[in-house]
């Protein structure tokens, strides 16, 4: 293995706990259409899906349903009028990514989530400033679990996809770091999605904590 040089990270569920604002958005979509809430509970583990996950939480519905994409429309504008009311860094993640930043280690941010939503929510954060690369659901020709949003963000911090990790807490961010030849992380504490044991998903590692990630940096390139 090429000796890791930088670190990326999924967004939802791997750096930033999203789960209360994506299902909020969802109850006061369920409030408009006078159906009952979901509880956090219940909408939590599909949050990394975004949209589609919430809709099939709290409606039961997919994108071949003819009420998707309209309800998803209102979903996004409801999500994006209160994007980070509730949204917080998981514990632990911003000493990981303060002794990355000491260390002189770059890090960025590969997400399935739009621009539109992932710039206004690491401003918020306060991440958006600190971050090597920042890559979006749409700004490569295709999202996870397509390698390409992985060769960009590469590309942006000017090293082979080899020399960086990709930590993430859903199949498909294993997917795409394996397609892009990444190694990769799988982060056992975020929301999983549906195929959730990331014993199965055969990344590198599967980390329970964020200060893992040093641990295996460590391991992996000597950096001490």
């Amino acid at each position: 293995m090429t000796s890791v040089r930088a670190v990326l990270f999924d967004l939802d569920g791997t750096l930033a706990d999203t789960a209360p604002d994506l299902g909020g958005a969802l109850n006061l979509l369920l409030a408009e259409l006078g159906a009952p809430p979901v509880p956090l509970e219940v909408s939590r583990p599909l949050t990394s899906s975004g949209a589609r996950g919430m809709l099939k939480a709290g409606l039961g519905i997919g994108p071949e349903d003819a009420r998707y994409e309209s309800l998803k429309t209102r979903f996004l504008q409801l999500y994006e009028q209160n994007i980070c009311r509730h949204t917080c860094l998981f514990d632990g993640i911003e000493e990981m990514l303060g002794t990355l930043d000491d260390r002189g280690v770059p890090w960025g941010i590969v997400t399935n989530k739009q621009e539109r939503f992932t710039f206004p929510l690491l401003r918020a954060l306060g991440l958006d400033t600190r971050a090597g690369c920042i890559v979006g659901g749409d700004t490569a020709s295709r999202p996870k679990p397509h390698p390409d949003p992985l060769l960009h963000a590469a590309r942006m911090l000017a090293l082979p996809p080899g020399a960086c990790i990709y930590v993430g807490d859903d199949l498909r961010d294993v997917e795409a770091a394996r397609a892009a030849g990444m190694p990769s992380l799988a982060a056992a504490y975020g929301y999983l999605g549906e195929e959730g044991d990331p014993a199965q998903w055969r990344a590198d590692a599967v980390i329970i904590h964020p200060r893992e990630v040093l641990n295996y940096l460590v391991a992996t390139s000597g950096m001490g």
